[in-house]
């Protein structure tokens, strides 16, 4: 199978790292964040990377001082950005516009592009080198909202490396940024679309009114130690393209024939990875979809908004129904959670969060789905071409390794689809390749699933 040549060591060198500021003064004043933005599940720094070719036509210009250049510029349109985090009353974030500036680091690094294997999927090597985690700079309160690295190699391309506080942007709204800071880049005096700050669009209602079910924050006790430890975890890609995604669809029942990739795929994965956690039988599996809610409000959201518009319902399964019933059960269980998501949901998720003192998501037996092969990092581009590849660099978020990612990604035959990164406790994910293999054969390291269906793992 072609992959990331995950084995491979380079010297990264680095310069000291610096805040980058607003090239222009920008508004002095406190922008209290949404009640979707401000949640205890939000509260972490989200890393994502991309991977650039050189450019003849470019030979002679340093990405690093252009991207450098482009944020300052950036900054003045998007200047909360280079504010920081306060805490108010009840736990209430809101952004002090200081100007205070966005870390950024120039890096080169002795390897090429090249070196980094046929296909550029996540787990990535030297990741800590390619983002390096400057002392002191990951903290929710008080510190920069966003860490930018641009590593030269040696080769002519780069790799820029991005973490962002994910109270501020969700997915749309980084690349939204991204692709301003792209514009400006390549000569561009103003983005093509313009931010728009607006959060108070997504803040709860007075009085506050929790008006629909949210298993997404069922408050549960792990008495069995089904959390998994984070040095206990292995990272894997798995890709699949067409043919896979065909086979697939096999199993769909009539009734369901119109589903989406993501769910059909969620469903798959979902089944094979609750057989190779081996949970017991009666235990209820949970699986939350991030679901993107621009649209689902009359009027919808503003164009140009930037902040966190999503949710992540929740499905529900014990593990014996899920392992042994049909692919559809599974599918059914995700589009019915899919659907639960209205303008009034939103509302409702915005109130609970006031009411019940901004819980975490659910953790216990959970598994997050985060589908981004919509959202543009592909699209991204500094004035080098768009990047071989872009996306989340790793599966799981802040202390939550139970998220995978559908990042979109040509393999190295040239085929179009999705790499889904699995992070498992390291015996379940000997057993989840297992799983997949088993139902699924391998044709030229492409997972192709066969026409029969999972079997029930024996404690069952």
């Amino acid at each position: 199978m072609k992959e990331t040549n995950t084995s491979l060591t380079f010297t990264v060198h680095r310069r000291a790292p610096e805040l980058i500021v607003p090239a222009k003064a920008t508004p002095s004043e406190l922008l209290p964040l949404s009640d979707i933005d401000d949640q205890e599940g939000l509260r972490f720094h989200i890393p994502t990377i991309h991977f650039y070719r050189g450019d003849p036509k470019m030979r002679g210009k340093n990405p690093a001082s252009v991207i450098r250049e482009a944020l300052a510029k950036t900054l003045v349109f998007y200047y909360p950005f280079a504010g920081r985090l306060k805490e108010g009353l009840e736990r209430k974030l809101m952004v002090d516009c200081t100007g205070e500036g966005v870390l950024f680091i120039e890096a080169e690094a002795d390897v090429t592009l090249k070196e980094f294997g046929d296909a550029l999927q996540p787990p990535f090597p030297c990741m800590d080198e390619l983002l390096y985690d400057v002392p002191g700079s990951d903290g929710i309160i008080d510190s920069p909202l966003m860490l930018i690295q641009v590593t030269r190699l040696s080769c002519g391309g780069f790799i820029f490396g991005l973490r962002i506080n994910h109270t501020m942007s969700d997915a749309a709204g980084l690349v939204q940024f991204l692709m301003a800071l792209g514009e400006i880049a390549k000569g561009a005096s103003m983005p093509s679309t313009l931010p728009v700050w607006r959060r108070e669009l997504l803040s709860a209602r007075d009085p506050p009114r929790v008006t629909c079910t949210h298993y997404e924050y069922e408050e549960l006790v792990d008495t069995k130690g089904t959390v998994t430890p984070l040095d206990d975890t292995a990272h894997k890609s798995f890709f699949f393209g067409l043919a896979q995604i065909a086979a697939l669809r096999r199993f769909v029942p009539l009734h369901l024939k119109k589903c989406t990739t993501f769910e059909v795929l969620t469903a798959c994965i979902w089944r094979c990875r609750t057989i190779a956690l081996q949970p017991d039988p009666e235990d209820e599996m949970r699986i939350m979809c991030l679901v993107n809610a621009r649209k689902k409000f009359n009027p919808p959201i503003p164009v140009g908004y930037y902040g966190n518009a999503f949710c992540y319902p929740a499905a529900i399964s014990t593990a014996r129904d899920l392992i042994n019933k049909p692919l559809g059960y599974a599918l059914e269980l995700v589009i019915k959670a899919k659907s639960n998501v209205t303008e009034e949901y939103m509302r409702s998720v915005a109130d609970l969060m006031v009411t019940k003192g901004r819980p975490l998501f659910t953790v216990v037996r959970s598994y997050l789905i985060s589908d981004v092969t919509h959202a543009g990092f592909d699209d991204v581009d500094f004035g080098w071409g768009k990047p071989t590849f872009a996306g989340p660099s790793r599966a799981g978020v802040g202390a939550f390794p139970s998220v995978s990612f559908y990042i979109p990604f040509t393999n190295y035959k040239g085929e179009s689809g999705i790499v889904v990164s699995i992070c498992l406790p390291k015996v379940a994910m000997n057993r989840f390749e297992q799983e997949i293999n088993s139902n699924m054969f391998v044709q030229e390291g492409n997972l192709v699933v066969q026409e029969h269906n999972l079997p029930a793992i024996s404690k069952l």
